[in-house]
């Protein structure tokens, strides 16, 4: 039977209602895991004290990974209340919109290593922060796209970017896995969120896949929680250093 309970879990990335990570985080808590929330600044905390008050998260705290600070405070928190963590989601990913809409070769040196920077390096820094925290193992979980793997038209820059995050994720889970900590990466087919707004004809890739994914429907964000709480969850405890599709079967499509 899947249970977290007793489990602490850290989730980055709530934006609103129509997050991956809002989805992961009530498949958390339904299966019994305390929650630490994060929001990015206080023009989101608005859109996301509703939702952490909702999953009663005993923790709600700013965490803009670009500040240095907050992010040790954040884990300095955790540690000082809990005295551990047991999972955490990584689900932040951002490109500045002028790289994001052009030709990848044509991108800016610094809106390349900015983009690098949020959605990729900062799940390292997580992992080294969350370390001394899983003294008993534990499973670090990040979130990627079908992009990474092949060129999907307007994905741009993105594509690289989510590309060097499933390369990490493996390393680290050969790094992390003698600690018995393990890291995962979750790559949902296209779901209607903020992020996936930003990109140029994204109504277009949710008509293609509907249209030729094996079961010509969308997953959700309730399916992409669904796994992600499988994955944080001890009957997993085996499984590090894959990449799992939660797209309806779109990516084994010619």
């Amino acid at each position: 039977m899947l249970t977290l309970k007793d489990k602490i879990g850290l989730v980055v990335g709530i934006a609103n209602d129509r997050s991956i990570a809002y989805g992961c985080a009530r498949a958390f808590r339904a299966a019994g895991a305390d929650l630490a929330i994060t929001y990015l600044n206080d023009k989101a905390r608005g859109h996301v004290a509703p939702l952490a008050d909702e999953m009663a998260a005993e923790m709600f705290l700013p965490c803009d990974v670009e500040d240095p600070d907050q992010l040790d405070a954040t884990f300095d928190a955790i540690g000082a209340r809990y005295g551990k963590l047991d999972f955490l989601l990584h689900s932040i990913a951002y490109a500045p919109k002028v790289d994001l809409e052009g030709r990848l070769v044509d991108s800016s040196r610094d809106g390349f290593g900015r983009a690098m920077d949020i959605s990729c390096h900062s799940f390292m820094r997580m992992a080294r922060l969350a370390e001394p925290l899983m003294e008993k193992g534990g499973a670090l979980l990040t979130v990627s796209y079908y992009g990474a793997e092949k060129v999907v038209d307007n994905y741009g820059l993105m594509g690289p970017v989510k590309a060097a995050l499933e390369c990490a994720a493996q390393y680290m889970a050969s790094e992390l896995g003698p600690r018995g900590i393990r890291v995962n990466v979750l790559s949902p087919g296209p779901i209607a969120t903020r992020a996936a707004s930003g990109i140029p004809g994204f109504s277009g890739l949710i008509d293609d896949t509907t249209r030729r994914g094996p079961t010509h429907h969308l997953a959700g964000v309730d399916d992409v929680g669904a796994m992600a709480a499988f994955l944080v969850s001890d009957l997993a405890a085996n499984i590090t250093g894959n990449i799992t599709f939660i797209d309806s079967g779109y990516h084994v499509v010619a």
